[in-house]
């Protein structure tokens, strides 16, 4: 069994169901994701954007169905035994199952830790009572399980292996219709409805007040694959602005041309950075999600390019400061400030060196199979 939660989760997910295949044919899996996991061979019993939340508030609007789903997920592992239970991330819903599997002597292979390390850090106990072995994907994450009796491994970034750019400049500018001695600017509004209906409006605001400062900018908004294109198309004909909807296999391609970039916080502004590309993050989620979250959370910085570097390598512009006119400003700087942007690239150069070497999903499902082996 297998279950990602999230649209990261099936992207990462399905590379390493792939790389276990590639180990032993005979494995089957079933369990939660989406597209990526389903075209990997999973046979997927609830879809991962149906599972998607940011937030408190949105919780409560998906959580009949998650409680349901999970119930279901729980039955199976008590009557039906997998020989392993692979979870990634999605941390409030897996350890509930990792708890069941233990109960019921199922092994617990965890992929992606839970961000222990920014809220809620007493999870460690939970996760070094119920997890077999676990994966980690950051370079400081192995130490944060350093005070429990749990197997760590660090196998180093899933993105370095899949993003990268597979097209020359002009093919892909060709394909898109975009000039080349214009600048480019990527809207990536997040991938899951309720993110991208709080935050799209204020980008697209910000792509018009950019547009009237600079007329000949072009922009580019590379679709998430939980995303269906009329919710953009519906929400971005409000606005007087040409957006260039980018799908498919197209998206890295597209975003590594681009001068600079708008980004939703969470896995895509790593996305962005592995292709070097400056950015401005954007985060604001329900005032009372937000001010939950301000009681808990315990790091210094949203946006994870900056917490993995330490510093404040990109603008974060979060919450009631997520406007059009500051989102349009941010970016204004950067798309004028040659040094600036340098700087930025260099940085995001150097963090890439901190991430691992490619190969994380080769390596985890050799963990993976070594303990259901075991």
């Amino acid at each position: 069994m297998i279950v990602a939660g999230e649209a990261s989760g099936d992207l990462h997910g399905s590379n390493l169901v792939k790389a276990m295949l590639s180990k032993d044919r005979s494995l089957n899996f079933y369990g939660i994701g989406g597209e990526k996991l389903r075209d990997a061979g999973v046979d997927i019993i609830a879809d991962s954007s149906d599972m998607a939340v940011v937030g408190l508030t949105e919780v409560l609007s998906k959580l009949g169905f998650i409680l349901k789903v999970r119930h279901r997920l729980k039955k199976s592992i008590q009557e039906e035994h997998p020989d392993l239970l692979i979870l990634i991330d999605y941390p409030d819903f897996n350890i509930s199952l990792a708890k069941v599997a233990k109960k019921s002597n199922v092994k617990v292979f965890y992929y992606i830790s839970p961000q222990v390390w920014a809220w809620r850090k007493r999870r460690v106990n939970d996760l070094a009572r119920c997890v077999d072995r676990m994966a980690v994907i950051l370079p400081f994450e192995k130490e944060v399980y350093n005070s429990v009796l749990l197997d760590v491994d660090f196998v180093g970034h899933p993105l370095l292996d899949t993003v990268k750019r597979t097209r020359s400049r002009s093919e892909i500018l060709g394909q898109l219709g975009l000039e080349a001695d214009r600048k480019i600017v990527a809207i990536l509004p997040g991938s899951r409805e309720k993110e991208v209906t709080r935050l799209l409006p204020e980008m697209l605001g910000a792509a018009e007040i950019l547009k009237e400062r600079i007329p000949s900018v072009q922009f580019i908004l590379p679709l998430a694959g939980t995303l269906p294109i009329e919710m953009i198309t519906t929400i971005a004909e409000n606005y007087s602005v040409d957006i260039k909807i980018v799908r498919n296999n197209d998206t890295y391609d597209a975003i590594g041309e681009s001068d600079m970039a708008i980004v939703a916080s969470g896995t895509a502004t790593l996305e962005v950075a592995l292709l070097e590309i400056p950015m401005i993050i954007v985060y604001k989620v329900s005032p009372f999600t937000y001010l939950v979250g301000r009681i808990v959370i315990d790091v210094e910085h949203i946006g994870l390019i900056n917490i993995i570097a330490g510093k404040r390598v990109v603008p974060e512009i979060i919450q009631g400061d997520a406007t059009a006119g500051k989102i349009a400003e941010e970016t204004e700087k950067i798309l004028s400030d040659r040094a600036l942007a340098d700087r930025i690239k260099s940085d995001l150069r150097n963090l890439r060196q901190r991430l691992g070497n490619p190969g994380a999903a080769e390596r985890t499902a050799g963990l993976a199979y070594e303990l259901l082996q075991g």
